[in-house]
């Protein structure tokens, strides 16, 4: 593949839920989401098949990945495992990056009857 320039400013910001935003860039091997959630949004409990590394930019998220409960906050990066089961909750208004890998198929699919665009 060729290199592509990208600029978030140019890509269309996609309502997932009343809460929560995204814009997504995706490659052959891995897939960036810019995220905006806002103060009480909920990702419920879910797991898949990419590794994720969630970046906070502005904000806050309390995770619980498994059994343990982590805060996240601005300047800190989160690691997730491949298929490990996760939920969040946007504790201020956040801004995040998500990388995964391999990217999450379910949400190019864009299946809006995919409850897992919402997670």
């Amino acid at each position: 593949m060729p290199a592509r320039l990208h600029r978030w400013d140019e890509i269309a910001l996609e309502k997932i839920t009343e809460m929560m935003s995204q814009k997504i860039v995706a490659g052959a091997h891995q897939m960036l989401a810019q995220t905006y959630l806002k103060q009480g949004a909920l990702v419920p409990m879910h797991a898949h098949p990419s590794e994720q590394m969630t970046y906070v930019l502005q904000g806050a998220l309390k995770f619980r990945v498994e059994d343990e409960e982590i805060i996240v906050r601005e300047g800190e990066v989160l690691h997730i495992p491949a298929n490990a089961r996760h939920q969040a909750e946007a504790l201020d208004d956040t801004f995040q990056l998500d990388i995964y890998s391999p990217p999450r198929e379910d949400w190019l699919r864009n299946d809006d009857d995919d409850e897992s665009l919402k997670s």
